[in-house]
């Protein structure tokens, strides 16, 4: 969503239980929903343990499935994700994407604008897992370090792009919300697709 400005910082964040939850995990786990890595050139230096994701093919109808990632990591991320959203903004909305993702040590992710639909509707929120200080989060240009122990909005209709030279991996819970007046412009216009002529 385009928020007005490169990055809304949104203070700390409780994500101990989310850090060891997805620190836990085993690497088969990582590897076990490839789609954004087979979908998206940019995406094909990380992996990424799906919680939740939007299906695609049917927008603008809302049809949001649990993936593999939701049972082993629900549990210790849904209060991560309730709590910012009760604090920063309206209630009665969808959590469309949730995931955990991984930049391999060495990786990059090239610099991109998400550019399907869904993406303009919904606010992209990065919670840092662990990172390294040589990971370089670019918006628009600009350099920007994302701390772990808070959380970010993104604005991902801006250029963005991430490179990890650090010898350890970086990981980054993010998820997708989307507000109720977002919902209801969506199923309005998806109506208007569908009216006769």
């Amino acid at each position: 969503m385009d928020i007005g400005e490169l990055i809304r910082p949104l203070g700390p964040v409780d994500m101990e239980g989310l850090r060891e939850a997805i620190l836990a995990q085993d690497e088969a786990a990582w590897r076990e929903e490839e789609y954004r890595q087979q979908e998206y050139d940019v995406h094909r230096q990380t992996e990424s343990i799906v919680l939740v994701f939007t299906n695609l093919d049917v927008w603008p109808e809302i049809e949001i499935h649990k993936e593999p990632g939701w049972n082993r990591l629900a549990e210790a991320a849904i209060p991560v994700m309730h709590g910012i959203i009760d604090r920063y903004y309206p209630r009665g909305g969808a959590i469309i994407r949730a995931m955990a993702a991984k930049l391999l040590a060495g990786g990059k992710i090239a610099p991109h604008v998400d550019t399907h639909p869904s993406f303009h509707r919904g606010h992209r929120i990065h919670v840092p897992i662990t990172t390294n200080s040589r990971v370089r989060f670019m918006i628009d240009g600009r350099p920007h370090r994302l701390r772990v122990g808070e959380a970010y909005e993104i604005n991902n209709q801006m250029n963005h792009s991430v490179m990890n030279k650090g010898s350890e991996d970086r990981i980054t819970f993010i998820f997708d919300y989307m507000p109720p007046d977002e919902i209801n412009r969506v199923i309005e216009n998806a109506g208007r697709q569908r009216a006769p002529v």
